[in-house]
């Protein structure tokens, strides 16, 4: 009768360990995306205070692949101000992700934890 329950149990933790791993996964590459969009947040706010600095009759270039392309100063500050919402709402859906694969996992866990504590009741 013992083996049964042995078998379920090991499939259980074979199981969570495949789920942590990539869970893990998961949560390290969420990380590494919001590094990233921080310091797009960040660049593109300290091109926006500079870019506040200068005179209104200023030329401003946006640099397009290999060429630059006139570009008036609200233009820039409003291309800039998009990029810092994009990135500040990119990291608010990656924090969320984060915490609900977090939560998953904890899930599983106190699942299996349930189940040895059944087993050991028995």
């Amino acid at each position: 009768m013992a083996a049964p329950i042995d078998l379920e149990l090991k499939k259980a933790f074979s199981e969570l360990q495949v789920k942590m791993i990539d869970t893990q996964q998961k949560v390290k590459l969420a990380d590494l995306q919001i590094d990233q969009l921080t310091r797009v947040q960040k660049h593109a706010k300290l091109t926006h205070t500079e870019i506040t600095t200068l005179p209104d009759n200023t030329r401003l270039y946006e640099g397009v692949g290999r060429m630059f392309i006139l570009q008036s100063k609200e233009e820039i500050n409003n291309q800039l101000m998009d990029k810092q919402k994009t990135a500040d709402e990119k990291i608010k859906e990656l924090e969320q992700k984060k915490v609900y694969l977090e939560r998953s996992v904890k899930e599983a866990e106190d699942n299996i934890r349930e189940m040895l504590l059944s087993r050991r009741a028995q």
